[in-house]
């Protein structure tokens, strides 16, 4: 009686520490290289989460890149669902490649996951040729709609990257057709923009906030509903002319599938707090991310990711883009 006593004590005092959470440091990966905006955006997070979890959390930041977020987002599906394992994911692994990669991705991008909040939304941005013609935005804009077919090249990044989708997204908007010319990256492509290998092309704002500001192209007008507040005086594409277009890029906060409704919470609790900060919110915006503020528990990012995921499957069908595995 006595050592079950004594089992029975030993046990109610490890209960605590085997209840708490985190209890070891938590993975935050995404499914690019170093450097790059995914990255910056969760090494700006990483340290604020650990704050508002409390417990001498630590949240380490871990890049797994391959086939733009695909194969980082299958591995997470088979991960633990204890919250030691998350992943900040964006509009390419879960809304573009899941519509657009041909036989589908080993994953649902909705089904899949546990949802622990939107981080923010990241704009594009018309860019153009410093010489072409067009004084406003507008101008410019009726400028590329009166353009014969096939008349005019557009550089973008790569095949089936959100900016190709937008690209082809507003020659069906305007009524036209462009030369698409791939480049094997975003700085590549600004550059033959400035060269004139292009005459225009959709941006990565953040990938493009310098050579706007420097003069290299010129920025006529970001892709989503609102002006981005670090460049207030570029309009929306909507109000330059091109009515109801509104396609941008995003980051969400995900785990694997089954985590339980506690963790779930904790983690979006974190979430919620850190981007309530000024602070944090400034160091988005300047790493091209305009945190996201709106309700935002867990019901409301799946809600986010299910909108997102059937407006790329729209934007896929009709500009027929595709991507091989």
């Amino acid at each position: 009686m006595r050592r079950l006593l004594g089992l029975a004590l030993a046990l109610w005092l490890l209960a605590p520490a085997a209840r708490a959470f985190p209890d070891r440091p938590i993975t935050l990966a995404t499914g690019y290289a170093p450097g790059g905006s995914t990255d910056i955006a969760a090494r700006i997070l990483a340290d604020r989460l650990a704050v508002h979890l409390g417990n001498g959390a630590r949240v380490v930041v871990e890049n797994r890149p391959g086939a733009g977020g695909i194969v980082a987002s299958e591995w997470l599906k088979r991960q633990a669902p204890d919250g030691h394992t998350i992943m900040l994911v964006e509009s390419s692994s879960h809304a573009i490649a899941p519509n657009a990669l041909v036989g589908g991705t080993r994953y649902d991008p909705v089904a899949d996951f546990s949802y622990l909040g939107v981080i923010g939304t990241a704009p594009l941005v018309l860019v153009v040729n410093k010489d072409l013609p067009g004084a406003t935005p507008a101008a410019v804009v009726q400028y590329l709609r009166a353009a014969p077919p096939d008349s005019i090249a557009y550089a973008t990044s790569g095949v089936g990257t959100i900016v190709h989708l937008a690209s082809e997204m507003l020659a069906l908007e305007l009524g036209t057709r462009f030369v698409h010319v791939p480049y094997r990256s975003g700085g590549q492509m600004l550059t033959a923009l400035f060269q004139g290998d292009g005459k225009f092309g959709v941006a990565v704002l953040a990938s493009a906030a310098q050579q706007v500001r420097d003069g290299m192209v010129r920025g006529i007008a970001v892709t989503g509903d609102h002006r981005f507040p670090t460049f207030p005086e570029l309009p929306t594409l909507a109000e330059a002319g091109v009515p109801g277009f509104d396609l941008a890029t995003w980051n969400i906060l995900l785990g694997p599938p089954g985590m339980p409704a506690e963790i779930q919470a904790a983690l979006n609790r974190a979430l919620v707090a850190s981007l309530a900060e000024p602070a944090l919110q400034q160091r988005l915006l300047t790493a091209g991310v305009d945190a996201w503020t709106r309700p935002n528990g867990p019901e409301e990012a799946r809600a986010f990711l299910s909108r997102e995921v059937e407006k790329f499957r729209v934007v896929v069908q009709r500009t027929g883009v595709k991507l091989e595995p």
